[in-house]
């Protein structure tokens, strides 16, 4: 059974979605969003490849960027990155689906600190993100 908190949650990931194109270009498939937690996934496109013939590294840190956007936003207060950090632990490729948890480690007054995981379709782990968001006094929807 959802809450009025996870289901505030859902209509502003809702909200955001329909307005972040980039997202929508990734094509992020929304899986599940909890009050300061979300978890998307996505498929790899040729056209996301580097010249080392596999996924350029930004397209990880996109993914990543996008599910942390969408779990500090989610108490419909518009928060922005501050710092973020990536590991790349494994190499992605075409046709992989790749999955982004986003948990939260922190919730304060100004600042929000989120751990960020992305797994293959295989369930390894291939990359590592770290951000840390600052909450305005603006809400999103």
């Amino acid at each position: 059974m959802s809450s009025e908190k996870d289901n505030l949650a859902g209509d502003v990931v809702n909200h955001m979605m329909q307005h972040d194109l980039f997202s929508q270009w990734l094509g992020i498939e929304v899986l599940e969003v909890k009050e300061g937690y979300s978890k998307i996934k996505m498929t790899v496109r040729p056209e996301m490849i580097n010249g080392f013939g596999i996924v350029h590294g930004g397209i990880a840190f996109s993914l990543a960027d996008s599910a942390f956007a969408f779990a500090c936003n989610n108490r419909n207060v518009l928060s922005v990155a501050l710092d973020t950090s990536i590991n790349f632990l494994k190499p992605v490729h075409v046709d992989d689906v790749l999955t982004a948890e986003a948990t939260e480690l922190h919730n304060g007054k100004s600042t929000g600190l989120y751990h960020i995981s992305i797994i293959n379709q295989k369930d390894h782990e291939v990359a590592v993100f770290k951000g840390l968001c600052y909450r305005t006094d603006k809400k999103l929807v």
